[in-house]
């Protein structure tokens, strides 16, 4: 997967509270369906789950993320070690005097 598709998948912990202030929906908006459910159907639960959820949207935003976060990390880490690799094989065809045989694998 790209690293512009994963960067999209990141969530926002501002939209997440606008989302838990205005229609409760914070749970839907990190793919939560069946808290979601549950949160509407006992009211969020009478209102007690939804104070205690103003302190935990930070939380539920960062472990939505994180994975991706990760993902995307592990990305820039492969494509640093490949320029790396070519930066040395250029290197190396330089020393040798190949360089004009190693410029056709390239």
């Amino acid at each position: 997967m790209s690293k512009l598709r994963l960067e999209s998948k990141l969530r926002n912990v501002g939209i997440a509270y606008i989302l838990l202030l205005f229609v409760g929906a914070h749970y839907a908006y990190v793919n939560k369906w069946g808290t979601q459910i549950l949160f509407w159907i006992t009211f969020g639960g009478l209102g007690i789950w939804w104070l205690i959820d103003l302190f935990r949207v930070p939380g539920l935003i960062d472990r939505f993320n994180d994975p991706i976060i990760d993902e995307i990390e592990y990305l820039e880490y492969r494509e640093r070690e490949q320029d790396d690799f070519s930066e040395l094989r250029r290197m190396r065809a330089v020393r040798s005097g190949n360089l004009l045989e190693d410029r056709r694998r390239f």
